[in-house]
């Protein structure tokens, strides 16, 4: 069976018509679409201070789209751990458990943007300290037992059902051993099998068993179109914001999945992580992959362009790869 997911973080230029408003609407409708004919998850994203208005709350979002849904999973991809208070983070995960009745994953992130830890108040070479100690924070605050820290005795309420899954992200050696050593699973930002490995390995030279390793597989966009030339036309704006914006916060060093570094239409289309294809193309992807991203509303892409994708695939692809 194919894995199949919907992607938002809910990005409105200037140049995109009608209003955020709209896009916020449109994602929970879609993610109710998503729930209704049984796909696997809905993934939110967290940047701060974005001209676009990039979603800057994942967890009030993952709440919203909790109560529009029954089953679909709520994944947080990733949390910039570093830049929240771990007390206050882990009590509002304890929310969104407790309203979606256990369907909540953290992928948690370190953060890279300077200019998020300068507008937060952090530290950005204190990224790594922090990033271990709020992990453990959040993990102690969600038994719902008191603990001190910093001083302090911390008691956070209510205890969630279940703790919601926990990985590490990154895409650094030092992001796979840094997740073997807290015990949580790795969430790689890149599909590279060489940090599963080594993950895998300092788990089992600690002595425990490695928890799950998930790798990013796939395009980060896929829209299915009756007439992809058609619809390259209407969405490359789109995706070239996307792609340009995303490329020009990237570090030395930093690699990600959906990271594309083409300026223009034609690197963008030969780079092959944003695919317009037919229903056709579109089983062979999935079945190639096993997994699937549909991100309806990709850099403030207008709600009926999305739909048009999304309901096609309902049509002519899910009963394929189901």
């Amino acid at each position: 069976m194919v894995r199949v997911s919907l992607r938002f973080d809910l990005r409105f230029p200037s140049f995109a018509p009608g209003t955020h408003a709209e896009r916020y609407a449109a994602c929970l409708e879609q993610s109710a679409w998503g729930d209704e004919i049984g796909l696997a998850s809905v993934t939110l994203c967290e940047h701060h201070g974005v001209d676009d208005g990039f979603m800057p709350a994942p967890l009030t979002m993952a709440a919203a789209v909790a109560a529009r849904t029954r089953k679909i999973g709520i994944n947080i991809v990733a949390a910039l751990v570093p830049l929240h208070d771990p007390v206050r983070f882990a009590e509002q995960c304890a929310v969104v458990q407790l309203v979606s009745n256990d369907r909540l994953l953290i992928v948690a992130g370190l953060g890279y943007r300077a200019e998020e830890f300068e507008m937060a108040g952090v530290e950005r070479a204190q990224r790594g300290v922090l990033f271990e100690e709020y992990l453990q924070v959040m993990q102690k605050a969600w038994s719902g037992e008191p603990f001190e820290w910093r001083g302090r005795t911390v008691r956070a309420t209510p205890r969630p059902p279940a703790p919601p899954s926990l990985y590490v992200g990154g895409s650094s050696k030092r992001a796979a051993r840094r997740a073997a050593r807290l015990g949580l699973g790795f969430f790689p930002a890149v599909d590279d099998p060489a940090l599963g490995e080594l993950y895998i390995a300092e788990c089992e030279s600690r002595g425990f068993r490695p928890g799950f390793v998930i790798m990013p597989k796939g395009p980060g966009f896929v829209h299915v179109s009756n007439d992809p030339e058609r619809d390259w036309q209407r969405i490359m704006p789109y995706a070239l914001h996307e792609a340009t914006t995303y490329a020009s916060w990237q570090p030395t060093g930093q690699r990600s999945s959906v990271a594309v570094a083409a300026a223009t239409p034609e690197k963008l289309r030969a780079s092959e992580a944003y695919q317009i294809v037919t229903p056709d193309q579109c089983v062979d992807l999935a079945r190639r992959d096993g997994v699937l991203t549909l991100h309806p509303l990709m850099g403030g892409l207008p709600p009926e362009i999305g739909w048009e994708g999304l309901k096609l695939f309902e049509e002519k692809v899910l009963p394929r790869i189901v």
